[in-house]
């Protein structure tokens, strides 16, 4: 998909790059990111490349550094999507917008109210010992740190 914008369009400007980007590669590069997350560093980079390579065509920022082409732009890079995600798909579970029967379950940690304000958040989950890579990377292991790590504020959210 990047090759046929590259093909059709050689002076493309911020507006309409973005437009053709978010509707047509990365699509493609985020499709079912909750169910096949890539776990190897190779598999990672070989995602974030391509985001890399579309940024390039816009020729006023071609030579600035990755970083600074993705400010540019207002776009977040691909793991940070992925991060986002997660924490999207597991606030659903957790507020019961999913048929409860059809999703993981999550144990949550008793906590007392001293703790709540110094370490985390009241929906902390239980982070379960995994032996094999197989479930380590699974969607259920890979998203409880990242969540305890977010502040009470972000967590206790409504709908």
């Amino acid at each position: 998909m990047l090759g046929i914008t590259k093909g059709n369009f050689i002076h493309i400007s911020c507006n309409c790059f973005i437009t053709l980007y978010k509707s047509l590669v990365r699509s493609h590069l985020e499709y079912a990111n909750n169910i096949w997350y890539p776990k190897r560093k190779t598999d990672i980079d070989k995602l974030e490349c391509v985001q890399k390579r579309a940024t390039k065509l816009i020729p006023e920022l071609s030579k600035k550094s990755y970083i600074d082409r993705l400010k540019a732009l207002h776009l977040p890079t691909l793991k940070y999507r992925r991060y986002r995600g997660d924490m999207i798909e597991l606030f659903k579970i957790l507020k019961g917008i999913y048929d409860p029967l059809r999703v993981p379950q999550f144990d949550l940690v008793q906590i007392s109210e001293d703790t709540i304000s110094t370490r985390g958040n009241k929906y902390k989950l239980i982070q379960h010992h995994c032996h094999y890579d197989l479930r380590k990377f699974n969607f259920t292991n890979r998203a409880i740190p990242v969540w305890n790590s977010l502040p009470n504020h972000v967590v206790s959210a409504e709908c």
